[in-house]
């Protein structure tokens, strides 16, 4: 970020009116230089833009908002991270922050937090809303936990595990992302082979769990 221009925040959000909503909230300090809805769209304008924030959501289609903004830390770590979402789950939370959030907030909070949070996090600062303070000793036994299972799954996995999951058929998923029907078909067999999941039911019901499908 240079000194003399101000933050540059990339949004991200399946809604968009949420998104032009956030937009004009942050439009008066920051620079909102992109609003892209799914998850394969932040990463690539993200890596295009390589703004300073990201302000994202978590449940969005095609690549969910956790895993993408962990992809782009991969590539860019200093990027900061500003999960702003529904869900108040003290594990998802963790995992969130496991995979390189500075911010969390709720969509009912106040709309001063939104600027409020990323100030914090550009500063260097993580920012867990104070509608969430009860969850924080949950959230402390949960980070402690060593990780989950989809840690064994690579990326191009956990993009067909979501597609699939979100009762995409092969083929769809396969237009999506791109590849052939029997690359995915591959992809498919080797998750659920690696999982000892059986069907496509035991597939979505281990994506809601491991927080990749969100209802």
């Amino acid at each position: 970020m240079s000194l003399s221009s101000r933050p540059r925040v990339l949004i991200a959000d399946d809604h968009n009116l949420i998104a032009e909503a956030f937009k004009t909230l942050i439009a008066s300090n920051f620079d909102v230089v992109a609003t892209v809805h799914d998850g394969h769209s932040l990463i690539a304008e993200a890596l295009s833009l390589r703004p300073d924030a990201i302000l994202t959501d978590i449940g969005m289609p095609i690549l969910n908002g956790l895993d993408a903004a962990w992809r782009v830390k991969r590539t860019l770590p200093n990027v900061k991270i500003i999960f702003v979402t529904v869900n108040p789950d003290p594990s998802l939370i963790a995992e969130a922050f496991r995979r390189g959030a500075s911010a969390y907030l709720l969509k009912t909070s106040a709309a001063s937090e939104l600027v409020t949070a990323i100030r914090h996090s550009l500063q260097g600062r993580v920012y867990l809303s104070p509608s969430l303070a009860t969850s924080a000793s949950d959230l402390l036994n949960q980070l402690e936990d060593p990780g989950s299972t989809r840690e064994r799954l690579t990326d191009r996995q956990v993009e067909v595990l979501q597609l699939l999951a979100e009762g995409r058929s092969m083929k769809e998923a396969a237009a999506l992302l791109d590849l052939t029907t029997r690359t995915v078909a591959f992809h498919k067999y080797r998750i659920m082979d690696s999982l000892s999941l059986h069907n496509d039911a035991e597939i979505v019901q281990y994506a809601m769990r491991e927080h990749v499908l969100f209802s």
